[in-house]
């Protein structure tokens, strides 16, 4: 009998912004168990989801443990390892900042071992594909009704950098790796969790969630920098990481229009945050980054 076979009871989890229905399953001998399930139409995509888990997880990453993997009446489902303990953004401000800068480490170092997973050799250039994203975003924003006071410094830094994304590598992605897809379990270690937007691109490009680490914990976001390149970061990662928080502030805005003015209100906030963190994009390097 599988383990799905084996759950006798599951309890909703209502967070986060995935498509996935996620619940907290026990089965017949009290295991629990991270249950997600999704359309039935997801099972090629959620099936190669589930194949390059399971690769990170042979890496030795603290994270949700592919379990199991098949199709039920309700569509495609996933069991992972259920991690007993708490969101890592919820608690982060608990602890000093040496802590904080600790835990940052650990998910620089988890980072950089997660890109060690090769891209496949026949994707198109990264230059290519990061541009077009990066016209589609500008698009949106022109089209959409709602501005940011200074979005025009936004554009203007991409309009200027994008000659950086000339020859950069590709490698697998987490795609939404910050501190909200942390947990700290109950031994006080850092887990990465929910890897349903995993994709390939640009290593670096995976730090543009960083803005949320940074706004949360700004020595568990410069530990996570530091983590990654072991202390030694490289100017142009700078100058790459603004360029790719550009690209993302500008389609926040119109990403956030159909959620309400509360969602519109967090990114205008954010957006400032930003400006003000690279002193209106005059500076490469963020003022939240503290080198230890």
């Amino acid at each position: 009998m599988s383990i799905y076979e084996s759950v006798i009871s599951r309890e909703l989890i209502e967070k986060g912004w995935s498509g996935d229905r996620k619940y907290c399953a026990v089965t017949e001998r009290g295991e629990r168990y991270l249950l997600r399930i999704s359309s039935a139409d997801c099972l090629e995509r959620k099936s190669h989801e589930f194949f390059r888990m399971q690769q990170v997880a042979a890496l030795g990453i603290p994270m949700c443990r592919p379990v199991e993997f098949g199709t039920c009446e309700e569509g495609v489902y996933s069991l992972q390892s259920w991690i007993d303990g708490v969101d890592a953004g919820h608690c982060i401000m608990g602890f000093p900042p040496e802590k904080q800068y600790a835990y940052g480490l650990d998910a620089g170092r988890y980072l950089a071992k997660i890109h060690e997973l090769p891209a496949p050799d026949d994707l198109p250039l990264w230059e290519a594909r990061f541009n077009q994203k990066i016209d589609r975003k500008i698009k949106m924003y022109h089209d959409c009704a709602r501005k940011y006071d200074r979005g025009d410094l936004f554009l203007a830094y991409l309009s200027k950098n994008r000659h950086l994304l000339c020859g950069r590598p590709q490698s697998y992605q987490h795609g939404d790796y910050h501190i909200g897809n942390m947990m700290i379990d109950h031994n006080g270690a850092l887990n990465i969790i929910d890897f349903d937007r995993d994709d390939y691109g640009d290593p670096w490009e995976e730090f543009n969630r960083i803005v949320w680490s940074a706004e949360a914990a700004p020595a568990f976001a410069s530990g996570m920098v530091d983590g990654y390149f072991e202390g030694e970061v490289p100017m142009e990662f700078w100058q790459l990481l603004a360029l790719y928080i550009c690209s993302n502030t500008l389609s926040s805005l119109p990403w956030a229009v159909p959620y309400g003015e509360d969602q519109i209100q967090i990114m205008i906030d954010q957006a400032e945050m930003i400006l003000g963190w690279y002193d209106g994009m005059k500076c490469v390097v963020p003022s939240w980054y503290q080198n230890r």
